[in-house]
């Protein structure tokens, strides 16, 4: 009975502390939304960026931070993102509500953009931004991460995944 508790706790311990690390801000480009006009990712103006990520998994990335722009400026200049779905967080990384962002995309109050496509093959940042400043970014698995994580290959529209290691 002891080695089962012990063993519950370290995998406790192991899904939600251990695998995260606190990524250190640049202070410049922490947080970028894709262009309009470029189709390219570009930095916008933020403050209070905080945000964990993990190496066992490239949807493990969280993060939050303010900015002084308007929701109705980022639209006009950057992509929005249809299908965003915030993943949820680490009870400890508290800036980062799943729910309370979820429901703002789904009531329209927040909006989604495309941070940066293919950030990693077939998984892209997106950020959404409340009414009020805040905003959050995470890592979401695109149409073609889906289709090759299967192990299917790629279709058409989609980059050619990388070469697998050995």
């Amino acid at each position: 009975m002891l080695a089962a508790l012990i063993a519950g706790a370290a995998m406790y311990y192991l899904q939600i502390y251990a695998f995260y690390d606190e990524v250190v801000p640049t202070g410049t480009d922490d947080v970028q939304l894709t262009s309009l006009v470029t189709g390219q990712p570009e930095p916008i103006l933020y403050e209070d960026f905080q945000a964990i990520d993990a190496d066992s998994s490239p949807i493990r990335y969280r993060a939050c931070f303010t900015t002084p722009l308007s929701q109705a400026m980022l639209t006009e200049t950057y992509q929005p993102y249809e299908g965003a779905e915030p993943l949820v967080a680490p009870g400890w990384f508290d800036c980062f509500d799943a729910d309370e962002i979820g429901a703002a995309l789904s009531e329209g109050t927040a909006l989604a953009f495309m941070g940066t496509e293919n950030h990693s093959y077939g998984i892209d940042r997106i950020v959404a931004i409340l009414p009020d400043g805040r905003g959050f970014a995470w890592h979401q698995i695109n149409h073609c991460g889906e289709v090759v994580f299967d192990g299917r290959p790629a279709p058409e529209d989609c980059p050619e995944p990388p070469a697998e290691t050995d």
